[in-house]
């Protein structure tokens, strides 16, 4: 594992460069997160957000660029390798084991942290009981905090798509992350389900203290809940600053937020 010179940035991004064929998904965008940030991206659809949590997380392996997180070079590592380092994610497209219940589906993240071989948790003694009950713990911890008590023994497949919703973030959770990606998590959603995801992610953010980047389209939850944001265009950063000074943008109005929205 590569190790960098320290910063006071969490994780920094740099001239990550992405293409599919002859798409250019990411041209050379550059950014930094401090840690306990809320930190936005937004762009219209196909302006490379997601292709960008995809090489952060190990999905996709950028032609060029860096990722860096905590002093270690996150390209070239693998998904799993990435979680371990403390990155987490939540998807657009919920990818939930609909039969499992809210339960064992945030039980599921805590899988890759277990230690213990086949032939102990064949007899479920020892090392592993304890990892299980201390797992078992940790994710009862998640599903109070995300107010999920009255669903925990359900299926995901029954539940509404907002809790759902709440659930796909609730695994992320479960993984102990330092930073967790989420990926639009308010799309699909009514004005009460908006809300109270958005006040999830301020509690995540200041009382669990992690770091938060979001992809949103939903301005006023971005612009709400956001320390910095960056708007990315056709792949390319356009601008990078604070709310109000994205609001103000000129090109910004221009290629994403448009007149009547910017007022």
């Amino acid at each position: 594992m590569a190790v960098v010179n320290d910063t006071s940035y969490q994780l920094e991004v740099s001239n990550l460069s992405m293409s599919f064929g002859g798409i250019k998904a990411v041209q050379g965008v550059s950014f930094a997160v401090s840690p306990e940030e809320i930190y936005s991206i937004i762009g219209p659809n196909g302006a490379g957000k997601t292709t960008i949590f995809n090489c952060i997380s190990g999905i996709y392996q950028a032609q060029a660029g860096s990722v860096i997180f905590e002093g270690s070079q996150v390209m070239g590592q693998e998904p799993h390798e990435i979680a371990h380092l403390g990155i987490a994610r939540a998807f657009q497209n919920i990818e939930l084991f609909r039969g499992m219940t809210v339960l064992d589906n945030l039980m599921s993240a805590q899988g890759y942290r277990t230690k213990y071989g086949l032939f102990r948790a064949a007899l479920y003694l020892g090392k592993c009981l304890r990892e299980e009950v201390e797992s078992r713990d940790k994710v009862e911890d998640v599903i109070e905090f995300l107010d999920l008590q009255p669903v925990r023994n359900t299926p995901v497949g029954g539940l509404s798509y907002g809790l759902q919703k709440r659930v796909e973030l609730g695994r992320a959770l479960a993984m102990e992350p330092k930073l967790v990606l989420i990926d639009e998590p308010v799309s699909g959603m009514n004005l009460e389900e908006t809300e109270d995801m958005a006040r999830y992610i301020l509690d995540i953010n200041e009382d669990m203290r992690i770091t938060v980047v979001l992809i949103e389209h939903d301005m006023g939850v971005v612009m709400d809940l956001s320390d910095r944001v960056t708007v990315l265009n056709f792949g390319i950063k356009i601008a990078e600053g604070t709310p109000r000074e994205i609001t103000q943008n000129p090109e910004v109005i221009s290629a994403y937020l448009g007149e009547e929205q910017a007022r």
